[in-house]
C-alpha cells in the first residue's frame, strides 16, 4: 500500500518546529518501521525548519512549508520557502557558538540531503532523505 505524501504550510515563527514534528510522527504512524525513521527524521526536520524560520531573508508573512514522502523504503523530508539564498554548511564552529551546526547535524543524519529552486514560486526546497539505517559515516 502506498502512502500518500503529506504537506502543510506553516507560520515562519520559532515554535513551527515543534508543529512540524508533530506532523511527522502523524505522517509515520502509517508507515512499516516508523522507529527508524522518527527520532532521526525528527532532528533533521527541526534543523530544516530553524533554517528557514531564523535565516531566510524574506518579507514578512511568508509562510514555510513541509513535506514527507516514502521513496523506495526512504524518508524524504522537504521544506520549502520564499528565499532563494542556498543553504551552506559551517565547517568551523567554535566550542562556545551556540548556532552553526544544524547542517552538520543534517548532513550527519540522512543519506544525502540538497536543495533546489522552487517550481510552484520564489524561493527554494531544502531536502533530506533518511534511511532506516541512518545517515551516512
Amino acid at each position: 500500500m502506498a502512502i500518500p505524501a503529506f504537506k502543510v504550510k506553516l507560520a515562519r515563527h520559532r515554535k513551527s518546529a515543534a508543529v512540524a514534528r508533530s506532523h511527522l510522527r502523524d505522517f509515520l504512524e502509517d508507515v512499516p518501521g516508523d522507529e527508524a525513521f522518527t527520532g532521526g527524521g525528527q532532528l533533521v526536520l527541526s534543523e530544516l525548519v530553524a533554517n528557514a524560520v531564523v535565516h531566510a531573508r524574506v518579507s514578512p508573512g511568508r509562510e514555510i512549508a513541509v513535506r514527507f514522502e516514502m521513496v523506495c523504503d526512504h524518508l524524504r523530508i522537504e521544506v520549502h520557502d520564499a528565499s532563494s539564498e542556498k543553504p551552506a554548511i559551517r565547517r568551523a564552529t567554535g566550542s562556545g557558538d551556540i548556532s552553526g551546526r544544524g547542517l552538520n547535524l543534517v548532513e550527519a543524519l540522512s543519506l544525502e540531503w540538497g536543495h533546489s529552486p522552487r517550481l510552484e514560486g520564489i524561493g527554494k526546497i531544502v531536502w533530506a532523505l533518511m534511511g532506516p539505517e541512518g545517515g551516512v559515516e
